[in-house]
Order: structure tokens, then sequence, then C-alpha cells
């Protein structure tokens, strides 16, 4: 059985890697809400660029991120394609009845440039530490337990559920089953997916009994601690800076400037 392994490069050696994971998550939140209140192209370029550096230097494989990308790739592809029509403004190019407007254009680019960006920073905040150690920063953040429980579960236990309907699909398959019409191929399908559904209540049941037994009280509980160094400072310090370098260049207009005088 095959699955999507979430920590398989979270033992990677880089700068965030070492980075205490309270401080990166909250620098990297701070640096993604700075970048969705930015509505200027030319400062979501350079900010588009930063997130390109942060992500180098998190030693991410390159392949690894654009197949995570597709997803994105594919709503912004419908954003550039439907904003350009239908936000009204000054046309640009006329089809028949079809007219490009410069607003919709411009609306199009900004959401694209920062869902490329969020996109990008979620793998040096999330892909550099183990989930276990994401799990103990969200409670550390006091986050309600029985959320911070839900998210632990469905990671511990989603491959669990994915592998028992891969073999009931794979058991169905070998039989020949569901290969006479689609109607029969459904009607199997859905009988797959309702035994799925009823083993893996069962099986929930007995893991809680199981946990109960062992004195589980719904604290989390690992062997991972929090140690704060004055590099992860640095670091958290230097990305806040610039999440507000990226605003102080909106507001003093410096790009403005520079076109202006031609530099």
């Amino acid at each position: 059985m095959t699955h999507f392994d979430i920590d398989k490069y979270a033992y990677l050696k880089s700068p965030f890697h070492s980075f205490d994971p309270r401080a990166k998550i909250i620098c990297f939140l701070f640096l993604i809400f700075s970048i969705v209140l930015l509505n200027d192209i030319k400062v979501l370029v350079i900010a588009l660029i930063s997130t390109i550096i942060l992500t180098f230097l998190s030693k991410i494989p390159l392949l690894f991120i654009l197949k995570r990308f597709k997803w994105v790739a594919l709503f912004i592809f419908a954003v550039l394609i439907v904003l350009p029509f239908t936000v009204p403004g000054k046309t640009v190019l006329s089809f028949g009845f079809l007219y490009v407007y410069q607003e919709g254009i411009l609306l199009a680019c900004l959401i694209s440039l920062k869902a490329f960006s969020v996109m990008l920073l979620i793998f040096p905040m999330l892909s550099t530490m183990k989930f276990v150690t994401f799990i103990k920063t969200l409670e550390h953040f006091k986050l309600p337990k029985k959320l911070v429980q839900m998210i632990s579960f469905v990671y511990r236990y989603v491959f669990v559920v994915s592998n028992e309907f891969q073999r009931a699909l794979r058991s169905v398959s070998s039989r020949n089953v569901g290969k006479k019409s689609r109607i029969l191929h459904l009607h199997v399908l859905s009988n797959v997916i309702g035994m799925t559904l009823v083993r893996s209540y069962e099986r929930g049941e007995r893991i809680r009994t199981a946990m109960l037994s062992r004195g589980y009280n719904g604290d989390m509980k690992t062997l991972h601690s929090f140690k704060m160094t004055k590099k992860d400072a640095i670091k958290c310090s230097l990305i806040i800076i610039w999440s507000l370098s990226l605003h102080v260049i909106v507001l003093t207009k410096i790009l403005d400037v520079y076109d202006t005088y031609g530099i």
C-alpha cells in the first residue's frame, strides 16, 4: 500500500528544519497575512521572489513542490481566464461580443501572485517539521483540545482507512466483479465504500477502548520539547521585518519614485 508521506522531508537539514516550530509558524503566518493584504503588483512580484528564495533555502525538492502545485495551478488558470472578461473597466481588447478589461487583468494577476506566494510558503513552514511536532505546537498555542485531537487522529488513521479501502478494491478486482456493466460496477463500489465505513467505525471503537484502558486523558504526549535559541529569534525577527518592509514599500511608494525618474 502506498500513500503520501507528510513527514517525507522533515528530516533534512536546513535553516528551517532547525527552526523552533513555534517561532516558525508565527513568523510565516505573519508573512502570509502580510502578502495577502498587499494590493501592489510590483511589491507582490518582490514578495513572490522572496518566497521562492525561502523555499529554496528549505531544501524541499522542486519536483515534490511542483506535484502539489498542479491543483493551485488549475485554480489560477481559471482565474486568469474568467476575470479579464468579467471585471468591468477600461477595455484593452475585444473579440466580437467579448471584451478584455484592464482591471480584470490586474485583479487576476493580484490573485495569482498571492496564491503562488502563499502556496510556496506552506512548504518551508510545514514540510520542514514532523506532523507530531506540528500537533504539539498547536496544543502549545492553546487551540481547543478537541480540534487538535481530531487533526491528530485524522493524520494517524486516514492512511489506515485508505489501505483498508485499497485492500477491499483489490479483493473485488481479483474476482472480476463489476466488469460486466457500469451499473454493476457502481453497485459494487458503493458496497466497498459502505463496508470500509463500517470497518472504520468498528476499528475506531476498538482504538478508543484501547486508549482509555491505557490511561488516555486527552493530552498529546510526545518526546519533543521546544527550545528557543538566539538563532531562532534572529530568523523570526528577519522574516517579520521583511513582512513589514513590504508594506513600507507600498506606503512610501518607493517603486513609483524609481519609475518617475527612470531609475
